[in-house]
Protein backbone atom coordinates (compact mmCIF):
# COMPACT_ATOMS: atom_id res chain seq x y z
CA UNK A 1 0.00 0.00 0.00
CA UNK A 2 2.97 2.31 0.94
CA UNK A 3 4.91 1.57 -2.44
CA UNK A 4 1.30 2.12 -4.44
CA UNK A 5 1.03 5.61 -2.04
CA UNK A 6 4.42 6.25 -3.03
CA UNK A 7 4.08 5.54 -6.95
CA UNK A 8 0.42 7.86 -6.70
CA UNK A 9 2.08 10.64 -5.37
CA UNK A 10 5.06 10.83 -8.23
CA UNK A 11 2.42 10.34 -10.82
CA UNK A 12 1.02 13.08 -9.43
CA UNK A 13 3.71 15.54 -8.95
CA UNK A 14 4.79 14.65 -12.71
CA UNK A 15 1.43 15.51 -14.00
CA UNK A 16 1.46 18.80 -12.22
CA UNK A 17 4.90 19.62 -13.38
CA UNK A 18 3.98 18.93 -17.20
CA UNK A 19 0.76 20.94 -16.78
CA UNK A 20 2.36 23.89 -15.15
CA UNK A 21 5.50 23.61 -18.31
CA UNK A 22 2.28 23.21 -21.11
CA UNK A 23 1.92 26.27 -22.96
CA UNK A 24 -1.91 27.20 -23.58
CA UNK A 25 -1.79 30.54 -25.13
CA UNK A 26 0.62 32.94 -26.06
CA UNK A 27 -0.33 37.26 -26.66
CA UNK A 28 2.26 39.48 -28.55
CA UNK A 29 1.94 43.32 -27.65
CA UNK A 30 4.24 45.77 -28.75
CA UNK A 31 5.10 48.89 -26.76
CA UNK A 32 3.20 51.84 -28.01
CA UNK A 33 5.21 54.77 -26.67
CA UNK A 34 8.05 53.34 -29.18
CA UNK A 35 5.99 55.03 -32.13
CA UNK A 36 5.60 52.39 -34.02
CA UNK A 37 3.82 55.01 -36.99
CA UNK A 38 7.55 56.39 -37.33
CA UNK A 39 10.07 53.98 -36.54
CA UNK A 40 10.91 50.11 -37.98
CA UNK A 41 12.84 48.97 -34.67
CA UNK A 42 9.78 48.33 -32.02
CA UNK A 43 9.90 46.87 -28.85
CA UNK A 44 7.41 43.45 -28.46
CA UNK A 45 6.52 40.98 -25.67
CA UNK A 46 4.75 37.95 -25.32
CA UNK A 47 2.23 37.37 -22.44
CA UNK A 48 2.76 33.22 -21.98
CA UNK A 49 -0.22 31.27 -20.08
CA UNK A 50 0.46 28.21 -18.44
CA UNK A 51 -2.16 25.10 -18.57
CA UNK A 52 -1.97 25.52 -14.16
CA UNK A 53 -3.53 29.12 -14.83
CA UNK A 54 0.15 30.99 -14.68
CA UNK A 55 0.97 34.01 -16.89
CA UNK A 56 4.64 34.38 -17.40
CA UNK A 57 6.06 37.77 -19.44
CA UNK A 58 9.15 38.55 -21.38
CA UNK A 59 12.00 40.80 -20.14
CA UNK A 60 11.56 44.61 -21.98
CA UNK A 61 8.31 47.18 -21.28
CA UNK A 62 6.80 44.21 -19.94
CA UNK A 63 9.25 43.22 -17.36
CA UNK A 64 8.88 39.57 -17.20
CA UNK A 65 11.44 37.17 -16.63
CA UNK A 66 10.93 34.48 -19.36
CA UNK A 67 13.61 35.04 -20.67
CA UNK A 68 13.99 35.54 -24.84
CA UNK A 69 16.93 33.56 -24.79
CA UNK A 70 14.08 30.37 -24.18
CA UNK A 71 12.77 31.10 -27.31
CA UNK A 72 12.36 31.51 -30.78
CA UNK A 73 10.55 33.97 -32.74
CA UNK A 74 10.13 34.36 -36.38
CA UNK A 75 7.68 37.02 -37.95
CA UNK A 76 6.48 36.40 -41.21
CA UNK A 77 7.53 40.08 -42.11
CA UNK A 78 10.62 41.90 -40.99
CA UNK A 79 13.61 40.23 -38.45
CA UNK A 80 13.08 40.02 -34.62
CA UNK A 81 15.92 40.46 -32.68
CA UNK A 82 16.30 39.98 -28.86
CA UNK A 83 12.74 41.59 -28.01
CA UNK A 84 12.60 43.81 -31.32
CA UNK A 85 10.61 43.27 -34.33
CA UNK A 86 13.12 45.38 -37.09
CA UNK A 87 10.13 46.36 -39.76
CA UNK A 88 9.81 46.03 -43.30
CA UNK A 89 7.27 48.87 -44.49
CA UNK A 90 6.41 47.43 -47.62
CA UNK A 91 5.89 43.95 -46.95
CA UNK A 92 3.93 45.32 -43.62
CA UNK A 93 1.76 47.15 -46.05
CA UNK A 94 1.35 44.32 -48.22
CA UNK A 95 0.48 42.34 -45.31
CA UNK A 96 -2.37 45.24 -43.95
CA UNK A 97 0.24 46.03 -40.97
CA UNK A 98 -0.26 42.46 -39.51
CA UNK A 99 2.78 40.20 -38.38
CA UNK A 100 2.10 36.53 -37.34
CA UNK A 101 4.80 35.33 -35.24
CA UNK A 102 6.00 31.66 -34.62
CA UNK A 103 7.01 31.35 -31.16
CA UNK A 104 8.73 27.89 -30.47
CA UNK A 105 10.80 26.89 -26.65
CA UNK A 106 11.41 23.96 -24.46
CA UNK A 107 7.77 24.77 -23.03
CA UNK A 108 5.95 24.41 -26.31
CA UNK A 109 6.52 21.02 -27.76
CA UNK A 110 4.15 22.22 -30.81
CA UNK A 111 4.98 25.85 -32.34
CA UNK A 112 2.55 28.71 -31.75
CA UNK A 113 1.55 31.55 -33.45
CA UNK A 114 0.73 35.19 -32.33
CA UNK A 115 -0.07 38.15 -34.63
CA UNK A 116 0.44 41.82 -33.66
CA UNK A 117 -1.61 44.63 -35.33
CA UNK A 118 0.42 47.60 -35.61
CA UNK A 119 -1.09 51.38 -36.96
CA UNK A 120 -1.61 51.85 -40.24
CA UNK A 121 -1.44 54.94 -42.40
CA UNK A 122 -5.02 55.73 -43.45
CA UNK A 123 -4.04 59.00 -45.52
CA UNK A 124 -1.26 61.53 -45.90
CA UNK A 125 -2.19 65.33 -46.76
CA UNK A 126 -0.42 68.76 -46.70
CA UNK A 127 -0.66 71.26 -43.66
CA UNK A 128 0.18 74.50 -44.47
CA UNK A 129 1.82 77.06 -42.33
CA UNK A 130 1.01 79.76 -44.52
CA UNK A 131 -1.65 80.68 -47.13
CA UNK A 132 0.25 81.78 -50.20
CA UNK A 133 3.70 81.70 -51.74
CA UNK A 134 5.95 84.82 -51.73
CA UNK A 135 8.82 84.72 -54.78
CA UNK A 136 12.55 84.63 -53.70
CA UNK A 137 10.92 83.21 -50.14
CA UNK A 138 11.39 79.00 -49.53
CA UNK A 139 8.06 77.65 -48.60
CA UNK A 140 8.14 74.43 -46.89
CA UNK A 141 5.83 71.73 -47.64
CA UNK A 142 4.34 70.20 -44.78
CA UNK A 143 2.80 66.79 -44.97
CA UNK A 144 0.93 64.91 -42.02
CA UNK A 145 0.24 61.51 -41.96
CA UNK A 146 -2.66 60.32 -40.65
CA UNK A 147 -3.05 57.05 -38.42
CA UNK A 148 -5.53 53.99 -37.47
CA UNK A 149 -3.97 55.08 -33.96
CA UNK A 150 -5.56 58.15 -34.03
CA UNK A 151 -1.91 59.97 -34.16
CA UNK A 152 -1.04 62.13 -36.56
CA UNK A 153 2.55 63.02 -37.39
CA UNK A 154 4.69 65.28 -40.43
CA UNK A 155 6.24 63.24 -42.75
CA UNK A 156 9.49 64.01 -44.39
CA UNK A 157 11.11 63.22 -47.70
CA UNK A 158 12.41 59.79 -46.25
CA UNK A 159 8.75 58.80 -46.40
CA UNK A 160 7.29 60.87 -49.06
CA UNK A 161 8.01 62.24 -52.64
CA UNK A 162 6.82 65.63 -54.57
CA UNK A 163 5.95 66.98 -57.40
CA UNK A 164 5.44 70.53 -58.55
CA UNK A 165 3.46 72.61 -61.49
CA UNK A 166 6.33 75.43 -61.16
CA UNK A 167 9.07 76.50 -59.37
CA UNK A 168 12.18 74.22 -57.73
CA UNK A 169 12.03 71.52 -54.97
CA UNK A 170 14.98 71.83 -52.54
CA UNK A 171 14.43 69.05 -50.73
CA UNK A 172 11.00 69.81 -48.98
CA UNK A 173 11.12 73.91 -49.43
CA UNK A 174 9.61 74.85 -52.53
CA UNK A 175 11.17 78.58 -54.21
CA UNK A 176 9.59 80.88 -57.20
CA UNK A 177 11.62 82.69 -58.44
CA UNK A 178 11.69 86.59 -58.57
CA UNK A 179 10.93 86.59 -62.27
CA UNK A 180 7.94 84.36 -62.37
CA UNK A 181 5.81 87.81 -62.22
CA UNK A 182 3.10 86.08 -64.02
CA UNK A 183 2.79 83.05 -62.25
CA UNK A 184 -0.90 82.63 -60.27
CA UNK A 185 -0.35 79.63 -58.41
CA UNK A 186 1.40 76.03 -58.07
CA UNK A 187 0.25 72.81 -57.70
CA UNK A 188 2.18 70.39 -55.76
CA UNK A 189 1.87 66.64 -55.02
CA UNK A 190 2.74 64.33 -51.95
CA UNK A 191 2.95 60.92 -52.75
CA UNK A 192 3.99 57.89 -49.80
CA UNK A 193 7.15 56.27 -51.12
CA UNK A 194 5.98 53.08 -49.50
CA UNK A 195 2.79 52.92 -50.85
CA UNK A 196 1.96 55.20 -53.75
CA UNK A 197 -1.90 55.31 -53.46
CA UNK A 198 -1.33 57.27 -51.08
CA UNK A 199 -1.36 61.20 -52.52
CA UNK A 200 -1.91 64.32 -51.23
CA UNK A 201 -3.13 66.97 -53.68
CA UNK A 202 -2.58 70.49 -52.87
CA UNK A 203 -2.91 74.55 -54.91
CA UNK A 204 -1.01 77.16 -53.16
CA UNK A 205 -1.62 80.65 -54.52
CA UNK A 206 1.42 83.08 -55.20
CA UNK A 207 1.20 85.81 -53.34
CA UNK A 208 0.77 89.00 -55.80
CA UNK A 209 2.98 91.61 -56.41
CA UNK A 210 1.66 94.41 -55.11
CA UNK A 211 0.89 92.40 -52.11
Amino acid sequence: MKSFLTILSTLLTLLATGQQKEVKSIKAVYDSSSLPELYNKIPIGLYIAFANGEIRTTPGFLRGNYNWNRIKVVPNSGTFQNGYLLLDRKSLISRDYTIQLTITSADIPQSMTADIVLPKLDSIRFHHYADSLKRGFHYYLNVEGIYSSGRIFPLDTSAVSFEVSNGKLLGQDLLINNNETELQAVNATATYKNDERLKALTTIPVKKLNE
